[in-house]
């Protein structure tokens, strides 16, 4: 089983060479950290931040460098900043290859609901539900289950949509699940993570391969 850093190393796994990517608050912000030495990635960050980098090590933080999520960043060399419209112009424009975000849920349709659990307070939905209309390529990080053992892969979302069947990919700590034609399928499990484990923890539809190979997370 993976925890938040072991789903940071597999997605990044996910990343190519020249792409932009989008990184969303939560698991996803760890991504920047582990990105192969071999390519050359850009991270872009919707509050203004196109070059982002891994976080800084204690005592080199610099508080007006921050990513969506208000945490500390680095910027890699040549990096840009500027302002948020156009921060979104570039994500409306389709000018990011692929997003990662958090969720609550995630529907067998691809659905994603990430933004909201009526009766608490919200600040406000971010960037999500742009970042889920315009991306073509949408993996989500995100804990298998919720905090009750309940699963989060669901057949329906039950909580308040931000997008509607857009997310391709699901990366959690029992599971690597790729959306399409209405089921999830299973393409690799977790390290020590059994078959049947996985499917006792997806309420959706799934669809099990003869061969499911085990992660390789360095």
């Amino acid at each position: 089983m993976l925890d938040k850093i072991g789903i940071a190393k597999r997605i990044a796994q996910e990343l190519r060479d020249g792409w932009y990517v989008n990184l969303g608050i939560g698991i996803p912000t760890l991504v920047a950290n582990f990105v192969s030495d071999d390519i050359t990635v850009e991270f872009q960050s919707e509050n203004g931040i196109l070059g982002m980098g891994p976080f800084p090590f204690d005592g080199e933080e610099d508080a007006d460098l921050i990513n969506a999520g208000k945490q500390t960043v680095t910027l890699q060399p040549g990096a840009s900043i500027f302002d948020s419209a156009t921060s979104f112009a570039m994500i409306r424009g389709q000018h990011v290859q692929l997003t990662v975000l958090g969720a609550m849920e995630v529907s067998q349709n691809g659905d994603i609901a990430n933004w909201k659990i009526p009766g608490r307070m919200v600040k406000g939905m971010g960037g999500a539900m742009d970042l889920v209309a315009s991306a073509e390529n949408i993996i989500v990080a995100m804990m298998h289950t919720n905090k009750k053992g309940e699963s989060k892969i669901l057949p329906t979302c039950s909580l308040p949509l931000t997008g509607v069947g857009c997310v391709t990919k699901i990366i959690t700590n029992l599971a690597v699940l790729e959306v399409k034609d209405g089921a999830f399928y299973l393409l690799e499990r977790a390290p020590g993570v059994s078959v049947e484990e996985i499917k006792a923890a997806t309420a959706g539809k799934l669809i099990i391969p003869d061969n499911v190979p085990e992660m390789k997370i360095d």
